[in-house]
C-alpha cells in the first residue's frame, strides 16, 4: 500500500509517475488503509472508519479537493510529487466523489475520479473473447458512453496482452499517457478505463508501452467507430443518433425470407468517391450520394448496389482495401448516421446495399494495427506468414482466436448495424493459400506438408456459419480466383459457406475473346464455351468490376476491337451474353455508358459522355438488360443449376456463333449470339418447342444504336429436327449482336 504522507514514494507509486504501471488502481482511488485492511474484510462501502485517497494530477496546480455528498476534503500533495493524498477521511465514504482542482493555466476542473470505479468487462465476456467467440465483442472493446452508478462516462477498453502500460490519451488530458492509466484484466490481455464526463466527438488514441522493450507508441482504436478525416488519425467517441430511425422494416423483413438462388441478382459496383462529385471536385455526403443513387440505379433495372470498402483507411489511392477503421464508415463522406441514413434511403427504393469488405491484409501504418502493443499481435512474426509483398501489408494471423474474434466481430456490426445486405469478401484466394504469390524459399508449409491455410479455412467457414446464421438473407461473396472446391458449398458438406463466388475464369475468359478482332474469333471459340465446363460447381457471379478497367488495362469500351460503332455494338454483345448466361451480375459503374478512359479515383466518372447518344443508347440497353433478366424467370429462376441451361449449338467456331436455352420453372428463352460483324441470314437453329417465337431483346436494335437487323414481329417454328431438337427455325442474326427469343405457344 502506499505510504503515509511525508514518506517516500512506493515502487507502484514512481512507475505511475513513470507511466510504467500496469496496475494503477492498487494505488489510485479510495482504498482502506494498511491497518484496516489487516483487521477486516471490507470493501470500500463497508463499515470501516480509515480510509485513504490518493490521486495523481501531474497538471494540477494549488489545492486540490475531493467531494463526497456532504463535505469537501483537501488533498495534501506529496513531497517532490503529482500525487495528492487524504488519509481517515470518513465512516462509509461514498465510492462516487468528484475531483476539484486547478491547471497551471488557471482552468478549473471539476470531474467524478475514474479510479473509483469496479471494473466494467465481466469475467464471462472475457472468457469469450480468449475463445475467439464473443461475437459482440465490438459492443465491449473500444470506446463506449455509458452511464454508470449515476455517472455519465465513456468505458474505454482495448486488447493489447503485450503491453507494460497502457493510457487513453485524450484533447482532456493534453495527450498525457501519465494521468489516464488503465486497468489491466490480467491474462486476457485487456485492458479498460471508465472515464466520466467524456463528451461526444472527443478525440481519443491509446498510449501503448510495450512490456519487452519499453518502447512506446500512440495507436489509435481498433474498435472505433468514427474517426477524424484524413491524414489525421484519432477516433471519436460517437454514439448512434437515436433520432436516426431505420424505416426499412419491410426490406428487412422480405430479405429475411428471400429466395436469392431463384431470384434475379443484378449488381451495380460503385466507388463512393468518385462516382460523382460536388463543387470543386469535392466528396458527396453519404446523404446527397443515396438520393442520387437512387435516382441513377432504379431506372437502370439493377437489384443491388456493391460499394467499394467504406472501413476508415488513410490513403485514397488504396480505394479503401487498406482498412484501418474495422468498425467505422470512412468519415470522407459523413458519419456513421450519415451512412445509415444512406442504406435506409436505398432500402426504401428497394435497392440492396453489399460492402466490400477486407479481411485478408491490412496497412503497415504505425498509427494502427502493425505491431499494436509493441509485438506481432494481429500480424504474424514471421514474414513468410505475416506479409504480403505485392501489396505491402500484413496478413491477419488467423490462428489467432481474438484475431479471428475481431474480425467476425467486424462482418457482423457491419450486418446489424447498418442494415447491410451482404459483403463481397476480398482476396480470399491470398488468405487460402500460404504460397499465395510467394516464390520457393519464401512460406511455410502447413503442419501436413501443404500450401492451405488452415487457420484461414477455419475462420471463413465460422465467417460464414455466423453471418448465415445471425442475418438469414444475407449475402456472403467470395472473391476468389482459383480452382479452391466447394467456395460456395455448405460448410456441413466441407465447404466454405460463401453464397456467392466470382466467376474470374468466365470473366478473363469472355474479355480475351471481346479483345480480338472478329476475323480471328473463330480461332478462340473455347473462350466462349469453356467456362460451361464448371458453371454450376459453384454459386458463380460474373463480374466486368472495378479491377478490369484500371492499371493500364483500358475502359471496357477500349477492350473492344473495330471502329466507334464497333466497339459499342461488341460491348452490347458482350453485355448480352452476361445477362443471358447463368449466374448473378456485376457491372461497374461508367461501364454501363461507355467510359472512354480507365477508372480514376481522383475525380467523378466522365459524365459529359451522356450528352452524346451512343452513350445514352449504351446505358438504355444495359437498363433493358436488366430489365430482361428481371422480368424473365428462365433467366434467373435456375441461375446456379444445370438444369437451367442447354446448349443448342456450341460448336459453330467458323461463324463464330453460339446460341443456347435457358430454362425456368414453366417457361424458356432462346439465346442466339453473332461474334462477327457479318449478318447471317437464313442461318437455322433448333429450337425445342412448336409455336410462334418473337424477339423479346436484340441489341442491334436501333434503340441501342445498331443496324436493327432482325426477324420482324415473329417466327414460326417448322417442323425440322435441328441441332437435337425437335424444330427449328430460320433466322436472320444481326452482326455483332445477340437475339433472346421466346414462344407464345
Amino acid at each position: 500500500m502506499p505510504r503515509p504522507k511525508g514518506s517516500p514514494l512506493s515502487n507502484e507509486m514512481l512507475r505511475i509517475s513513470a507511466a510504467s504501471s500496469h496496475d494503477p488502481f492498487s494505488v489510485l482511488g479510495l482504498h482502506p488503509t494498511e491497518s484496516q485492511s489487516n483487521n477486516a474484510k471490507t470493501s470500500i462501502t463497508g463499515d470501516a472508519a480509515h480510509w485513504q485517497l490518493i490521486t495523481f494530477l501531474p497538471h494540477a496546480r494549488g489545492s486540490v479537493y475531493a467531494e463526497f455528498d456532504d463535505e469537501s476534503v483537501e488533498l495534501a500533495q506529496l513531497p517532490d510529487s503529482d500525487f495528492y493524498m487524504v488519509d481517515q477521511i470518513a465512516e462509509r465514504p461514498a465510492r462516487v466523489y468528484r475531483l476539484r482542482w486547478q491547471d497551471e493555466y488557471n482552468n478549473h476542473h471539476h470531474h467524478h475520479d475514474p479510479y473509483a470505479f469496479e471494473p466494467q468487462i465481466s469475467e464471462y465476456d472475457l472468457h469469450l473473447f480468449a475463445e475467439g467467440r464473443n461475437w459482440n465483442i465490438h459492443h465491449i472493446l473500444g470506446a463506449h458512453p455509458k452511464v454508470i452508478d449515476g455517472v455519465a462516462g465513456v468505458l474505454f477498453a482495448t486488447w493489447a496482452p503485450g503491453a507494460e502500460r497502457v493510457s487513453v490519451v485524450a484533447d482532456f488530458n493534453r495527450w498525457d499517457g501519465r494521468c489516464h492509466a488503465m486497468r489491466s484484466r490480467g491474462s486476457s490481455g485487456v485492458w479498460e478505463l471508465f472515464i466520466p464526463e467524456v463528451a461526444a466527438d472527443t478525440k481519443y488514441k491509446f498510449e501503448i508501452r510495450a512490456r519487452d522493450t519499453g518502447a512506446i507508441t500512440v495507436k489509435t482504436d481498433p474498435y472505433g467507430r468514427y474517426f477524424e478525416t484524413r491524414p489525421n488519425t484519432a477516433a471519436l467517441v460517437y454514439s448512434a443518433d437515436p433520432e436516426q430511425v431505420w424505416t426499412d422494416n419491410e426490406w428487412m423483413n422480405r430479405r429475411r425470407l428471400w429466395s436469392w438462388q431463384q431470384s434475379p441478382l443484378s449488381v451495380y459496383e460503385v466507388h463512393l468517391g468518385s462516382w460523382q462529385r460536388g463543387a470543386d471536385n469535392q466528396f458527396l455526403n453519404y446523404r446527397e450520394l443515396a438520393h442520387r443513387l437512387v435516382d441513377y440505379v432504379v431506372p437502370l433495372g439493377f437489384t443491388h448496389i456493391e460499394v467499394l470498402p467504406v472501413a476508415e483507411h488513410p490513403l485514397d489511392d488504396s480505394w479503401g482495401y487498406q482498412s484501418t477503421g474495422y468498425f467505422a464508415p470512412t468519415s470522407r463522406f459523413g458519419t456513421p448516421d450519415d451512412f445509415r441514413y444512406f442504406v435506409n434511403h436505398l432500402h426504401n427504393h428497394n435497392i440492396g446495399v453489399i460492402l466490400d469488405w477486407v479481411p485478408a491484409h491490412f496497412p503497415k501504418d504505425a498509427f494502427a494495427l502493425a505491431r499494436f502493443d509493441g509485438s506481432a499481435l494481429y500480424e504474424h512474426e514471421d514474414i513468410r506468414l505475416g506479409e504480403h509483398k505485392d501489396w505491402g501489408t500484413l496478413i491477419f494471423n488467423y490462428g489467432r482466436n481474438e484475431v479471428r474474434n475481431f474480425l467476425i466481430a467486424s462482418a457482423l456490426y457491419w450486418l446489424d448495424e447498418f442494415h447491410l445486405d451482404g459483403l463481397r469478401v476480398d482476396a480470399v484466394a491470398s488468405m487460402l493459400h500460404l504460397d499465395y504469390s510467394r516464390d520457393e524459399g519464401e512460406w511455410i508449409p502447413n503442419r501436413y506438408g501443404g500450401n492451405e491455410n488452415l487457420e484461414a479455412v477455419e475462420f471463413v467457414r465460422e465467417l460464414n456459419i455466423q453471418c448465415h446464421g445471425q442475418h438469414p438473407g444475407v449475402l456472403v461473396i467470395a472473391e476468389e480466383s482459383t480452382s479452391w472446391p466447394q467456395v460456395s458449398g455448405p460448410v456441413y458438406l466441407g465447404g466454405l459457406g460463401f453464397s456467392l463466388k466470382w466467376n474470374m475464369g468466365w470473366m478473363h475468359d469472355s474479355l480475351q475473346y471481346m479483345s480480338k478482332d472478329p476475323i480471328y474469333r473463330q480461332y478462340h471459340h473455347d473462350n466462349l464455351t469453356f467456362g460451361m465446363m464448371y458453371a454450376f460447381s459453384e454459386n458463380f457471379q460474373l463480374p466486368f468490376s472495378h479491377d478490369e478497367v484500371v492499371h493500364g488495362k483500358g475502359s471496357m469500351i477500349n477492350k473492344m476491337p473495330g471502329d466507334d460503332w464497333q466497339k459499342f455494338a461488341n460491348l452490347r454483345l458482350l453485355y448480352t451474353f452476361q445477362f443471358t448466361y447463368p449466374g448473378s451480375k456485376l457491372l461497374f459503374m461508367g461501364s454501363e455508358f461507355g467510359q472512354w478512359s480507365e477508372w480514376s479515383d481522383k475525380g467523378e466518372l466522365d459524365w459529359p459522355l451522356m450528352q452524346y447518344e451512343r452513350h445514352q443508347q449504351l446505358q438504355q440497353s444495359v437498363a433493358d438488360l436488366n430489365g430482361l433478366y428481371r422480368n424473365q424467370p428462365a433467366l434467373h429462376q435456375r441461375n446456379y443449376s444445370g438444369d437451367g441451361f442447354d446448349w443448342i449449338d456450341c460448336h459453330d467456331n467458323r461463324q463464330s456463333v453460339i446460341s443456347y436455352i435457358r430454362q425456368g420453372e414453366h417457361e424458356r428463352v432462346i439465346v442466339i449470339l453473332n461474334f462477327t460483324p457479318a449478318p447471317r441470314y437464313d442461318y437455322r437453329v433448333g429450337v425445342p418447342d412448336a409455336g410462334e417465337y418473337y424477339e423479346i431483346f436484340n441489341s442491334d436494335s436501333t434503340y441501342y444504336g445498331g443496324s436493327n437487323v432482325g426477324n420482324g414481329d415473329s417466327l414460326q417454328a417448322q417442323q425440322e429436327p435441328w441441332m437435337n431438337q425437335p424444330y427449328s427455325l430460320s433466322l436472320t442474326l444481326p452482326p455483332l449482336a445477340g437475339i433472346v427469343l421466346k414462344c407464345r405457344g
